[in-house]
């Protein structure tokens, strides 16, 4: 039996200003989705505690309404803004335009080992859910906890300001 990576990457972490963010990005790209990467780091227990968000263009040609695609030259991007701000490319997120925060079969085929997957369902400008999830051994999502602190000086976490 393959072991769950839940018991090493148990929670994320978002603060309010990078929850504005996202939900800023996937309001402002409806009826489309978004999409963009999550940077910070990753605790010794695992959790990851999102600093910054890059958004890019949805790259996918044609209907952007139920798929998007990062660029090559996005991801050459990402890894560079990680590196120089001496972060962890931690992951992805994208919205689901009036759909549930649910990763699809075709979320899932293009699944990276590692990174969390940030999902964020936009069903009006004031129905926004958060999920995230990450691929198992055996190439399925597993769900990883979302949760929301006030900000890094007070949740016990170093900052790297």
């Amino acid at each position: 039996m393959a072991t769950s990576f839940k018991k090493f990457y148990n929670m994320i972490i978002l603060e309010p200003r990078i929850r504005q963010l996202l939900t800023e990005d996937a309001v402002n790209t409806f009826p489309d989705e978004c999409c963009g990467f999550l940077f910070g780091r990753e605790e010794t227990d695992g959790t990851r505690l999102v600093v910054d968000i890059l958004v890019v263009d949805n790259s996918k040609a044609g209907d952007k309404t139920r798929r998007f695609e990062i660029s090559p030259l996005d991801y050459m991007t990402a890894e560079q803004h990680a590196l120089d701000h001496d972060w962890t490319l931690l992951g992805i997120y994208h919205s689901h335009p009036k759909h549930p925060a649910i990763p699809s079969e075709h979320d899932r085929v293009a699944a990276q080992p590692y990174f969390s997957y940030v999902i964020i369902s936009v069903m009006d400008k004031d129905t926004i859910t958060f999920r995230s999830w990450l691929l198992n051994e055996e190439q399925q999502f597993e769900e990883e906890n979302v949760m929301e602190i006030h900000s890094i000086q007070n949740s016990g976490f170093p900052s790297n300001s």
